[in-house]
């Protein structure tokens, strides 16, 4: 097998090598991204870092729902494609962007630890201090998650929700500069992230709202057949998060669920058992399956855990094999639990619904 690698001489005439990060445009793509190198670097003190900004269809159409454009790539296509071109070595996602199934050839070497996955309330400013419940009747609530709008009508009926696009700066802009929203729902690890943890009215209790999966990791997606790249990234694990996300995408895998159907999850790993709850609901949230399995992840003494056997996408070398297979299998398993109770029919209804709007 032959990688090319760009390499230089620094002043001392040693060889360098580069290595070229594809991200996303926004701000918080690029601020994700260079906390990622920052990690690398001080892994690997001898590389160059190059990043190489790039603009997706998800960035590009702004008027319309994500649930609606209808492309389950919306946010890594074309970084997918630097990648397969060899323009790019590797590239940092959000992993609740990347679909269960990625293209041939492809995988993530690296999922980071998680930020907090819970979803935050964004209060417009004459709001402030107040909680959902507080709202006036009929405040609209931005959000473009069909599994928050889902969830959210259930537990707080008397809002009204509506869609809102645009990253975290122009969501942000459009609520604060207008009166068209009294608030909007975020993820919380994006506003820590941007450093704006002030803005965060109120986080959102999983009995209000679960949250997406994979929802709060960053993951570095690679060529498959760059043993060396996969390596080098591979050191950036984080075991309770690779478990937890291996669990909660084989969950969405199983259902065969995507953002234009809410389906959400709730996942915990205490004393070596991982705990998920995985939940579907119809649109307007008045129909809704939801149960909680939960399996060990214990290491096996003496366990060979260095392979390369990607699991949902995830190949993870540093971690036992056998507890990342029963990550999978609890996601699987909890999904075949609520399709035995119905799941398929109230995803089935909720889709042809959203298609419909």
């Amino acid at each position: 097998m032959f990688i090319c690698f760009l390499s230089f001489q620094d002043g001392n005439g040693k060889a360098v090598r580069v290595i070229r990060i594809g991200t996303r445009k926004s701000q918080l793509a690029c601020i994700q991204t260079d906390s990622v190198a920052e990690k690398l670097k001080e892994l690997y003190p001898d590389i160059e870092l190059e990043i190489i900004g790039m603009t997706t269809t998800g960035d590009r159409i702004l008027d319309t729902a994500l649930s609606k454009i209808g492309e389950k790539s919306l946010f890594t296509k074309e970084l997918e494609n630097a990648l397969e071109r060899n323009e790019v070595d590797l590239v940092v996602h959000s992993l609740k962007d990347l679909p269960t199934t990625l293209p041939p050839g492809f995988t993530i070497g690296a999922v980071l630890k998680r930020e907090s996955p819970v979803d935050a309330v964004v209060l417009h400013p004459k709001h402030v201090n107040k909680t959902l419940d507080m709202l006036p009747e009929n405040s609209v609530i931005g959000t473009s998650s069909l599994r928050r709008a889902a969830q959210l009508k259930r537990r707080f009926s008397h809002l009204v929700f509506k869609d809102i696009r645009g990253n975290l700066n122009t969501r942000l802009k459009k609520l604060d500069e207008k009166d068209d929203y009294a608030a909007i729902i975020l993820a919380a690890a994006g506003l820590k992230r941007m450093g704006w943890e002030s803005r965060i009215g109120q986080c959102l209790t999983p009995e209000d709202c679960m949250y997406a999966v994979g929802q709060g990791a960053l993951a570095v997606e690679v060529r498959a057949r760059d043993t060396d790249i996969l390596e080098m990234v591979s050191v950036l694990h984080d075991p309770g998060t690779v478990l937890r996300c291996i669990a909660e995408r084989a969950f969405l895998k199983q259902l065969e669920g995507g953002c234009s159907v809410p389906v959400a999850v709730h996942t915990e790993i205490r004393d070596s058992q991982l705990y998920m709850t995985g939940a579907v609901f119809s649109l307007d949230g008045s129909d809704s399956l939801k149960d909680t399995m939960q399996t060990s992840v214990a290491n096996s003494e003496g366990e060979q855990v260095d392979e390369l056997v990607p699991r949902v996408g995830i190949t993870a070398t540093k971690i036992s094999g056998s507890a990342q297979t029963r990550a999978e299998q609890l996601g699987v398993d909890l999904a075949n639990l609520l399709l035995s109770k119905g799941a398929k029919e109230i995803l089935t209804v909720a889709r042809q619904l959203n298609d419909a709007r």
